[in-house]
């Protein structure tokens, strides 16, 4: 890793940190950007490059092995307008606005990781 890359990784870093201050302080992200003296931008600048570093490293993760269904290219999948009928043993879990459907069939690899990964951005 380049000092480039490895700069870039530090205020990655530094920036999850001041996301994990704001959501425990309880105050909005316009009284803590005012708090600390940074613009709402910048703010949402890091969130949007965390939120894209997190979807990085979600998809080079490798696959578990008792996964069916592969990601197409690029690992994003289609929405679908109409939600599928869920399982009656569907668990709903809410992390910073972001809504889950856990099934009795989810992987639980794969949702340590989703909640991982919420849990830093909020």
């Amino acid at each position: 890793m380049n000092t480039k890359e490895l700069a870039s990784e530090y205020r990655l870093a530094q920036w999850a940190q001041q996301m994990k201050e704001r959501a425990v302080s309880g105050m909005s992200v316009k009284e803590f950007c005012q708090e600390r003296g940074i613009s709402r931008n910048t703010y949402f600048y890091w969130q949007r490059r965390l939120r894209e570093a997190a979807a990085r490293q979600m998809a080079a993760a490798p696959q578990a092995k008792n996964e069916q269904q592969a990601l197409p290219p690029g690992g994003w999948v289609q929405a679908v307008e109409e939600a599928p009928e869920l399982e009656e043993a569907a668990l709903p879990i809410e992390i910073g606005g972001c809504r889950i459907m856990v099934g009795n069939n989810t992987d639980p690899e794969l949702l340590a990781k989703v909640c991982k990964v919420l849990v830093s951005l909020c």
